[in-house]
């Protein structure tokens, strides 16, 4: 039985972003003490991860769907896993902002999908 495309992508869409939310922000509460450059390093270090899961996902992903779907799919499950993310890891106030950029991005993809 094989996995549908949309699952492959979106699974290592969801593993990839993970990994680029702390290389990208984690180093702001884990390493703000230490030298700029030393942040960078250790999130290179993350965002390979990251790499070694996005490139595949976009393979499998570009198989079936365009590069604008494509897109969009990974802007929605950045925004998904963002906001806990922000809330509990970062200790971020929620704000009603998160709802209406979710909306926007809900129609993002209805409109992306719809053809």
């Amino acid at each position: 039985m094989q996995i549908p495309v949309i699952v492959q992508t979106s699974g290592l869409l969801i593993l990839s972003n993970v990994f680029m939310t702390f290389a990208w922000y984690g180093h702001l509460k884990n390493l703000s003490s230490r030298a700029w450059w030393v942040a960078a390093l250790i999130s290179w270090g993350v965002a390979l991860f990251e790499y070694l899961l996005q490139v595949p996902a976009n393979r499998i992903g570009f198989s079936q769907y365009s590069l604008a779907q494509l897109k969009i799919l990974q802007e929605t499950i950045t925004l998904a896993l963002f906001i806990p993310f922000a809330m509990f890891y970062m200790q971020q106030p929620f704000k009603t902002d998160y709802v209406w950029a979710g909306l926007c991005l809900v129609g993002a993809v209805y409109f992306i999908f719809r053809s």
